[in-house]
């Protein structure tokens, strides 16, 4: 078994919640566990407690809060009464107080951009959030972000401040995004220790453009590392984070990049990548002119 590593995170959005997973990713080193309350159909707490209820206190567990299940599917919600209760829920369902919930994707409920109302719609469901750590639902609260390009205008003094912060991450995130968390981190106060990337990927390891770019670049020569693993180093980068949570039903894969860790990342041409991407996006921004 090697010794635990806190900058790999074992999400489970698309896993099947088996338990050689999680023993695998012990093994690995890997300690801390990632859900949602909406993750396998709303039924993610339940089953891990079921599968896998004694190996849970071996991790550092986090969760999410903020889509509901409805007779039509998934809705999402901010209203602070609805996230208080499914923080107390998560606690419930999983047979002990999780140590992290994000407030998910809270740009999804929003009434409006840099608008007055989105401004306390988002303090509120943050402040929900806070008093629910205070009460000790759970150890702390935190912003998970898919999208968090408007989120950093919402923000001002008075608006209750996460523990931390997760966004995507890597060479797919696009400028906007990596901009929107710099932005965020700052607004917040946020050190680099608290902020979480996540789909270093992009969701899938599979696609295409993974055989078309090599990652490898960013790395210093003769790294030793496979495409995939300079990509997942790499985007401890892209924006600067500590921890990455990344997704996999694959033990071998888990294995893979936690070995990547060890490499060195070549910080000058992370800077002419983010300039290089600042120069497409002038020249033709999402939406404009092709």
């Amino acid at each position: 078994m090697r010794r635990a590593d806190p900058r790999v995170v074992l999400g489970i959005h698309r896993s099947r919640h088996q338990r050689p997973l999680l023993t695998g990713a012990l093994d690995h080193g890997v300690t801390a566990l990632d859900t949602g309350s909406n993750y396998l159909g709303f039924t993610s707490h339940q089953v891990l407690a079921r599968v896998a209820g004694d190996l849970l206190p071996r991790f550092s567990l986090s969760t999410k809060v903020g889509y509901f299940p409805t007779p039509n599917g998934a809705v999402h919600c901010l209203d602070p009464v609805q996230l208080s209760a499914a923080v107390a829920q998560t606690a419930r369902e999983l047979g002990r107080e999780p140590d992290l919930v994000f407030l998910h994707n809270p740009e999804r409920s929003l009434p409006g951009p840099s608008s007055e109302q989105s401004r306390e719609v988002l303090a509120q469901a943050c402040g929900a959030l806070a008093s629910a750590t205070a009460r000790g639902w759970c150890g702390a609260w935190g912003i998970a972000s898919w999208n968090p390009a408007p989120l950093p205008d919402l923000i001002d003094p008075s608006t209750p401040r996460p523990s931390v912060l997760m966004v995507r991450a890597g060479l797919l995130a696009s400028l906007p995004v990596l901009d929107a968390a710099d932005r965020l981190t700052t607004a917040w106060g946020l050190g680099e220790e608290q902020v979480w990337g996540m789909s270093p990927f992009g969701g899938s390891t599979r696609a295409p453009i993974w055989d078309r770019i090599d990652p490898c670049l960013f790395l210093p020569p003769n790294c030793g590392l496979s495409p995939l693993q300079a990509a997942f180093r790499t985007a401890f980068h892209l924006p600067r984070v500590t921890t990455m949570a990344v997704g996999t039903d694959n033990r071998a894969h888990l294995g893979e990049l936690t070995d990547a860790l060890a490499c060195d990342v070549d910080e000058q041409a992370i800077r002419e990548y983010r300039c290089l991407l600042r120069d497409v996006y002038a020249v033709s921004p999402p939406g404009g002119p092709r």
